[in-house]
């Protein structure tokens, strides 16, 4: 996992993205958790999909406040208002203050992305954050991760509510058709979360919050966007028009993402997963409950990528807390923490399966059942500077010994895969090497140990401050 200071930039910047095309085609057009009858699969035609709740008829004194609508002709500015009016009927919250609208075009957005949403992320950050995540095996390690970042974004907004200004950007292209009126649904919703629950403050979507506990702030991003993700397809069941249907599939048949296409595995991977997980996580709760059981997740957070990705697990199944040493001083004169968090389950889920070289990578299907047994951990990575060497460090707690078991097992077939196994013992554990690093991983009951190190010595130190 990357340094938490990329994470933040990325969810936290008080920005909440709607990535292009993940609720178009993953949402709609392959039907992740919805099942639709498109209406013109005949000549003839068919009734629209039957949508998952009914809403309640739409009354004219619906009351949106209306904020400035910068730059956007008198008929667009109707069609936002009435978009808004549409989703507070069918997510059940309330506007109670003005937002803003901007219409910005594609250059505009690039601009945005490079002088606002990236301001504050530097080459050093950037270089430092592609050393963490090549020693996990996500990156090659002369990846140009601050560039990427920038065309990725610019190249995958459709639109997004900035929760400082209290604005919704709207990137539009010729026309304002199915596409862009599914964003706004979504990002509509995004306004009503914050109104109603206050992403950065109360929810706890703020930079010093998720440095503190990334695992939490994952699963609060799931949660958000999975709830705007269920709205936006009710509001598209519900309200579009065949034309606007139409103008969806040609968007989606027309298409193309070469930088998302050129992602890292690993990246794209977790770029999906608030939208795709999340909104199965939303599902369940509406399921047992409507509307109401989700806003009552709103009162009762999730707090960790297992709730997201086990929703069976929620409320009850919190994270076990794993305390890790200060290993700077075993580690001597020139080393620096500089990242501890919890990998949780859904990142090393991506470790195992998500490896930049896919000769690396174990199944999808191993890597799910070996991180599903999580209970807790916390991971640690302390860098030299001078050298640019890295540490790794990762204490686990699993739920069972067999989960832990069954995790070790699968670690193993990894290392396999990537190191050479060493004939040196480290402290009677048996090791792995790689260039320039020494790798060792033990199983202990239900706990497991991962370490990475440039040295035998530097292994042995950490390892003497674990016992």
């Amino acid at each position: 996992m990357e340094n938490r200071q990329t994470r933040n930039i990325l969810i936290s910047c008080g920005v909440i993205l709607i990535v292009a095309c993940l609720c178009l085609s993953f949402l709609l057009i392959s039907g992740i958790g919805v099942s639709l009858i498109w209406p013109f699969s005949t000549d003839q035609g068919s009734a629209l999909p039957t949508p998952l709740q009914e809403p309640t008829p739409l009354e004219e004194t619906t009351n949106i406040p209306t904020g400035e609508a910068e730059n956007l002709p008198s008929d667009l500015a109707d069609k936002l208002y009435q978009i808004e009016s549409e989703v507070v009927n069918i997510r059940g919250l309330s506007s109670n203050q003005p937002v803003n609208r901007t219409l910005i075009s594609t250059e505009e957005l690039e601009e945005i992305v490079t002088q606002d949403f990236f301001a504050d992320y530097n080459e050093q950050d950037a270089r430092q954050d592609v050393l963490i995540l090549s020693l996990l095996g996500l990156l090659p390690v002369d990846f140009e991760l601050k560039s990427f970042y920038e065309s990725l974004y610019s190249e995958q907004i459709a639109g997004f509510y900035d929760d400082e200004t209290e604005e919704i950007y709207v990137v539009q292209g010729a026309d304002f058709g199915g596409s862009e009126k599914l964003t706004y649904a979504h990002e509509f919703t995004h306004v009503l979360q914050d109104q109603v629950y206050d992403l950065e403050e109360g929810l706890g979507l703020n930079e010093d919050a998720c440095e503190a506990d990334s695992e939490k702030c994952a699963a609060i991003q799931a949660l958000i966007e999975g709830d705007a993700s269920q709205t936006e397809i009710l509001w598209f069941q519900t309200y579009a028009s065949r034309e606007d249907y139409q103008d969806l599939v040609q968007a989606y048949d027309n298409f193309e993402s070469p930088i998302l296409d050129a992602a890292p595995p690993y990246m794209s991977a977790d770029l999906y997963f608030p939208y795709e997980k999340g909104l199965s996580f939303v599902q369940y709760l509406y399921e047992q409950g409507g509307y109401t059981a989700v806003d009552d997740a709103y009162q009762n957070l999730p707090v960790s990528t297992e709730q997201i990705l086990h929703p069976d697990k929620y409320p009850d199944d919190r994270p076990i807390t794993v305390d890790l040493p200060d290993f700077s001083a075993a580690l001597g004169s020139g080393w620096e923490l500089v990242d501890e968090n919890e990998m949780g389950e859904w990142y090393i889920h991506l470790i195992l399966s998500q490896a930049y070289d896919e000769t690396h990578r174990i199944s999808e299907r191993k890597s799910e059942k070996a991180a599903a047994g999580w209970g807790g951990d916390t991971y640690a990575f302390y860098l030299n500077e001078e050298t640019e060497e890295i540490t790794f460090i990762m204490d686990a707690v699993w739920d069972t010994n067999d989960d832990a078991e069954e995790f070790a097992e699968a670690f193993i077939d990894y290392a396999d895969q990537r190191w050479d196994e060493s004939d040196e013992l480290i402290l009677d554990f048996n090791t792995w090497s790689g260039v320039n690093l020494q790798i060792v991983s033990i199983l202990e009951g239900n706990r497991t140990i991962w370490v990475i190190g440039p040295s035998a010595e530097i292994v042995e130190a950490v390892l003497i401050e674990l016992q």
